[in-house]
């Protein structure tokens, strides 16, 4: 007797049928991304607060009081907002497909654990401040939870919302010494002495972004609704997230950048560090509701900037792992070791170069309908079944 075919998962979006708004807000994301890492790569100088380095030139000052004010701490969240949102939509595609909810689960599962595995691979060779495998491990997590109330999703990220005031206060409570606290690979010429401190370096990675929890979690909340995927159903809830975020960001951000900008000197470090990471959250929703609403005024026919960039969003994985290759192979000691000579406001114009650069091989790549290399390889490894031949499920 032949038996039963088990439920195969459904394969992947086809590219016309995916909602513009969070592939653009990707897109626009990697631009912050690179923001707010290219400075982690600056050396050779004391560092301050929120160990940016000390700057003497007014236009670095003056970028330091930009970044983390509308950048440091805000990036991520947004960055975990529309994480979420993809898990949901990947786990209601297979279930509205026919597939069984447990084994939908499993399917997210072991998309996020090679999640993991490739921000370890990340991690140890490039980048040890890599998110990746905390998505994952938050993917993880989140499959077991997706069926969880709306009052219980926003309740914890509330809650959540307190450790991060608590763990980011004291993490920059104590006044700078001028040396580096983490992320010591960075001013370490050595290559082999840098790799090894990489695990150490990514293992502690999570303690600095703890906003992304309560960002998960609304995102999940958010994608349920479709609040994304459908803008013009939730234009002033999206208006209203746009401006009531991004204020709150700026005024939370403020006196950090401030003090990262040598502007002025704060008496306590705990409660403006705590007031940056807990405001931060609210940037990044403000800044996704905003690109909703760009995405919305695009309407069915994009222009080329607008495809250009959610071209770069459909691909963000891959070139999120581009910009790494990028800094280190620039501004690394032991590579060409610009990191010790340019300022804040160099390195700035090094990222956005870099993101600018990966718009237009993203939409290259659309016109010759390619798709990111570490996309496609994340979609092999998480559509192809244990045991299963290439080219299967949909690949």
């Amino acid at each position: 007797m032949t038996p039963i075919a088990a439920h195969a998962p459904a394969g992947p979006v086809h590219t016309g049928q995916r909602a513009l708004a969070p592939d653009l807000a990707r897109g626009l994301m990697l631009a912050l991304i690179a923001l707010a890492n290219s400075v982690i790569y600056l050396y050779g100088r004391p560092y301050g607060f929120r160990q940016h380095i000390v700057e003497s030139g007014l236009t670095d000052r003056i970028v330091s009081v930009l970044t983390v004010t509308l950048v440091d701490a805000r990036a991520y969240p947004l960055f975990a907002a529309l994480f979420a949102y993809g898990m949901v939509q990947i786990f209601r595609r297979q279930t509205t497909a026919g597939l069984p909810a447990d084994q939908a689960r499993r399917l997210l599962r072991r998309r996020s654990r090679w999640l993991i595995v490739f921000g370890l691979v990340h991690a140890l060779l490039l980048f040890p401040g890599d998110i990746l495998g905390l998505y994952g491990l938050v993917g993880l997590i989140l499959a077991g939870v997706l069926g969880a109330s709306d009052r219980k999703l926003l309740t914890a990220a509330g809650l959540w919302l307190v450790l991060v005031a608590v763990v980011q206060g004291a993490a920059y409570a104590m006044p700078s010494t001028g040396e580096r606290t983490f992320f010591w690979s960075f001013e370490t010429a050595d290559p082999f002495r840098a790799l090894l401190l990489h695990p150490l370096e990514w293992l502690m990675t999570p303690f600095g972004v703890l906003g992304v929890g309560t960002a998960v979690l609304v995102g999940v909340w958010a994608a349920r609704r479709g609040i994304l995927t459908d803008p013009g159903a939730h234009r002033p809830l999206l208006a209203r997230t746009a401006v009531v975020g991004l204020v709150v960001a700026v005024a939370g951000g403020l006196p950090s950048g401030l003090a990262a900008g040598h502007f002025w000197t704060p008496g306590s470090a705990w409660g403006i560090s705590a007031l940056h990471a807990v405001t931060g959250v609210a940037g990044g929703l403000g800044y996704a509701a905003l690109i909703g609403l760009v995405a919305l005024r695009a309407g069915d026919r994009p222009g080329p900037v607008v495809r250009a960039l959610a071209a770069l969003g459909q691909r963000s994985l891959t070139f999120y792992l581009v910009q790494s290759v990028v800094f280190v192979a620039l501004l690394m000691p032991y590579t060409l070791g610009l990191g010790a000579w340019l300022g804040t406001a160099e390195v700035a114009l090094l990222a956005l170069g870099t993101w600018l650069v990966s718009v237009l091989l993203a939409e290259v790549m659309r016109r010759r309908g390619r798709r990111g290399p570490a996309e496609v390889l994340l979609r092999r490894l998480t559509y192809r079944p244990a045991g299963s031949g290439p080219g299967k499920m949909g690949e």
